[in-house]
């Protein structure tokens, strides 16, 4: 009844986005009609008479209405990928299952159903690698993480550079391989010189009471944030809390 209702509700939301873009586009009246009367119908034929074909979407609306659909039914994704592996248990669907388990915070699934697709078709897949790697980080699987992450470094060091650099950071000093940790951190902001690598070397550095470089790092970041736009503020929402979070709990240790 629940995943029936989010679903009507979601049709209704589509449809209403559909409309919006109808009336600022100035289209006929009756697309209006056709939208509310049959939402689901409604809005497939809109999206293909009139949507793809003119694509000039307000991307700030389109997030909108993936938003109200995570809010509606959140686990939706995975109770649809749960569902299909069941039906049909093949590689292609227990990856899709293990990205939506992750995106819900299912690190241990996650990182337990990437694992197993790397021993069937999908075995020398980076990507699938890395998302086991990112699973067991998340997880504080560490050693795990490690082996995934060398890995691919042996294999192609191009792939996925800067992420890859800095979850073998974060998976060394989770191991205690403290310098490793630090020339990881310290070699993806010289290169890199983003957000990203700040933040996350900003965080370890509080965690190692390495003060000093959290201060520089800081220093470095608010500058960055202060030209932000607010998509980028969004985007980058997550890594944010985790810097917020670092630096409360120095606070309350010092």
């Amino acid at each position: 009844m629940d995943i029936t209702f989010a679903g009507l509700g979601l049709h209704v939301i589509i449809a209403a986005f559909f409309a919006i873009h109808a009336v600022r586009n100035g289209q006929p009246i009756y697309w209006l009609l056709i939208l509310f009367l049959f939402p689901l119908m409604g809005s497939v034929v809109y999206f293909f008479a009139i949507f793809l074909p003119g694509f000039r979407l307000d991307h700030r609306a389109m997030r909108a209405v993936t938003a109200a659909a995570k809010v509606l039914n959140p686990q939706g994704e995975m109770r649809e990928a749960q569902a299909a592996f069941e039906e049909l248990p093949t590689a292609q669907n227990q990856i899709r299952l293990a990205e939506a388990q992750f995106e819900l915070g299912l690190y241990e699934e996650a990182a337990k159903n990437y694992e197993a697709c790397l021993t069937g078709p999908f075995s020398t897949s980076l990507e699938i690698r890395f998302g086991a790697a990112r699973a067991f980080v998340e997880c504080r699987r560490f050693a795990e993480a490690i082996v995934h992450l060398e890995a691919i470094q042996d294999i192609d060091q191009a792939f996925r550079r800067e992420a890859v650099s800095l979850l073998l950071a974060r998976s060394y000093a989770g191991v205690g391989r403290t310098a490793e940790a630090r020339s990881n951190f310290e070699s993806a902001v010289d290169r890199y010189g983003s957000f990203e690598a700040r933040a996350q070397y900003a965080i370890w550095a509080l965690s190692a009471g390495d003060t000093a470089t959290a201060a520089e790092l800081q220093a470095e970041i608010d500058q960055m944030t202060k030209r932000w736009s607010p998509q980028a503020r969004e985007f980058n929402a997550a890594t944010m809390r985790r810097l917020s979070v670092a630096l409360g709990s120095s606070g309350k240790r010092s």
